[in-house]
C-alpha cells in the first residue's frame, strides 16, 4: 500500500460548491420556534438543550427546520430508535449535518468508516476495528490512564482554581487515542483543534471550511507515511496491513477510519468526563456519596451518560415519504437526538432527574442499531477512571463560577470551559 492522493481525495471532493447534491445554505441567526426552525448550534440551545427538548416532545415530537437545506429532529426515543434500525431509508453517508451535503455516490463506504458506511459495507468495515476494542483490549490501557489522570492533578495541585475541562478532562482521551493509534502524544493541541475544526465549524464557507478539515486530513497522511516508513504495533499500522475480502484496505478507508477514531476517540470522552464532573461540581449530595461510596461509581457513571450524552448523529433520507407525520424528502437531514432520547419520559421513569444509583438504564448514549459505538468500553473505562481518581483526589469541589461554564456546540455538547473551586 502507498500514501497518495487518494487519502483526501472522498472529502475535498465532497465539499467543492459544484459536487453532486451539495446544497449550500444559510444557517445562522436567531431561532424562531423550535418547532419549526430549530438550530442545533444555537446558543440557548448549547447552554441547556432540555427544555427545548422536552418542550418539542410533548407538541412537536419531530420538529422541521429549513436550515441546511431541510432538517428534522425527533426527540422521542421510539422515534430516534425507529430511525437508527432503519438503515435502509435513512443513511449514514454523512453523519455530521452541515450546511452542505455529501454527493450520494459516496455511499455505502462514506467517508469515515464504519460510521459512515451503509449496509452491506458495513458490516465488514466495522468487524476490523471490534477486536481492538474489546473488554479485555481495553483493560490494558487502565493503569496508564490511571496514571496519567494522577500526573494531570499534580500539575494543578495546590491551586484553588482550576479548569476541569480544558486542564483535566480534555488531555485524557487525547492520551489514550494517540497511544492507541501510535501518534506522538505532543501533538495534542492539533487534535483539539481538529475537533473544533470538523464538528464546531459546520457553518463555515465552504473553501474555509476545505482549508480547516484538510489540515486533519494531511497530519494524518504524514502520519501514514511514518508508519509505512517504521511500522509498529498499534491501530495505524493494524489499518494499514488490514484486508477486506481478501484485498488491502483503500487509502481513503484508511484515513477515513483513522480520522473517525482520532475525532469521536477524543471528543465524545472529553464532553462525557466533563459534564460528569460539572454534575458533581454543583450537587454536593451526589458527590458526598460517591466519594463514601466508591463502588457506586459504576452505576453512577452510566447515569451521567443518559443525563448528559454528548452524542448526537445525523442520517439522511433516501427517497421521498411520509415517516409518522412528517413529509420527509429525499436528502433532508435527520438529527438523530440521543441525548433527547435519554430524557423521553415515556422510556425512563423520572427521566429529567439524575439518579446515581438508577438500576435500570438501556440509556442511547452509545447510539442504537447497527451503528452504536464500537469504542464504549473505552469510553466507560476512561470516565470511571477519570472521576475515580478525580474523587481520590479532590474529594471537596465546586463550581467557582456557574455562569463562566460554557459548552461546546454542535452535535458533541460538554463543557469547553469548566472553571472549579477545589480548597
Amino acid at each position: 500500500m502507498t500514501a497518495d492522493d487518494r487519502f483526501t481525495q472522498d472529502f475535498r471532493e465532497t465539499d467543492e460548491d459544484d459536487s453532486p447534491g451539495v446544497r449550500s445554505e444559510i444557517v445562522a441567526g436567531p431561532v424562531g420556534d423550535w418547532a419549526t426552525d430549530f438550530s442545533h448550534l444555537d446558543p440557548e440551545w448549547s447552554a441547556d438543550p432540555y427544555p427545548i427538548q422536552d418542550d418539542l416532545r410533548q407538541r412537536c415530537p419531530i420538529a422541521r427546520t429549513e436550515r441546511f437545506g431541510g432538517a428534522w429532529l425527533p426527540t422521542r426515543y421510539e422515534d430516534v430508535a425507529a430511525i437508527a434500525y432503519d438503515p435502509g431509508r435513512f443513511s449514514s453517508r454523512s453523519i455530521i449535518l452541515s450546511n452542505f451535503r455529501p454527493p450520494r455516490e459516496l455511499a455505502p463506504v462514506g467517508g469515515s468508516p464504519p460510521i459512515s458506511s451503509d449496509p452491506p459495507f458495513h458490516h465488514e468495515a466495522r468487524k476490523l476495528l471490534l477486536p481492538a476494542f474489546t473488554k479485555t483490549a481495553v483493560t490494558r490501557y487502565e493503569p496508564a490512564t490511571r496514571r496519567y489522570c494522577h500526573s494531570l492533578i499534580d500539575a494543578f495541585a495546590g491551586r484553588d482554581v482550576v479548569d476541569a475541562a480544558c486542564e483535566y478532562a480534555q488531555h485524557i482521551p487525547v492520551q489514550v487515542i494517540a497511544g492507541m493509534l501510535g501518534f506522538p502524544p505532543q501533538d495534542g493541541p492539533q487534535f483539539r483543534e481538529f475537533v473544533e475544526d470538523l464538528l464546531e465549524g459546520i457553518n463555515l464557507p465552504p473553501d474555509e471550511r476545505i482549508t480547516r478539515v484538510s489540515r486533519l486530513f494531511d497530519y494524518l497522511d504524514e502520519q501514514i507515511h511514518d508508519h509505512l516508513a517504521s511500522p509498529r504495533d498499534d491501530l495505524t499500522t493494524y489499518l494499514i496491513n488490514a484486508e477486506l475480502n481478501g484485498q488491502k484496505l483503500d487509502p481513503s478507508h484508511v484515513i477515513g477510519t483513522m480520522a473517525l477514531l482520532l475525532i469521536a476517540g477524543i471528543d465524545t470522552t472529553w464532553s462525557a468526563i466533563g459534564a460528569s464532573l460539572w454534575h458533581l461540581a454543583k450537587t454536593p449530595g451526589d458527590r458526598a456519596r460517591l466519594v463514601a461510596e466508591p463502588t457506586l461509581l459504576a452505576t453512577a457513571t452510566e447515569e451521567f451518560l443518559r443525563a448528559y450524552a454528548p452524542v448526537t448523529m445525523a442520517r439522511l433520507v433516501r427517497s421521498d415519504m411520509h415517516w409518522r407525520g412528517a413529509d420527509m424528502k429525499a436528502d433532508d437531514w435527520i438529527l438523530l437526538s440521543f441525548p433527547a432520547a435519554n430524557r423521553d419520559p415515556a422510556q425512563f421513569d423520572r427521566a429529567g432527574e439524575v439518579i446515581i444509583d438508577r438500576e435500570a438504564n438501556r440509556h442511547a448514549a452509545f447510539g442504537l442499531g447497527i451503528h452504536r459505538c464500537v469504542g464504549s468500553h473505552l469510553a466507560r473505562m476512561e470516565l470511571r477512571a477519570a472521576l475515580d481518581v478525580w474523587l481520590e483526589r479532590i474529594p471537596e469541589f465546586t463550581l467557582d463560577d456557574p455562569s463562566a461554564v460554557t459548552w461546546a456546540a454542535g452535535q458533541i455538547r460538554g463543557p469547553r470551559t469548566l472553571p472549579i473551586r477545589i480548597r
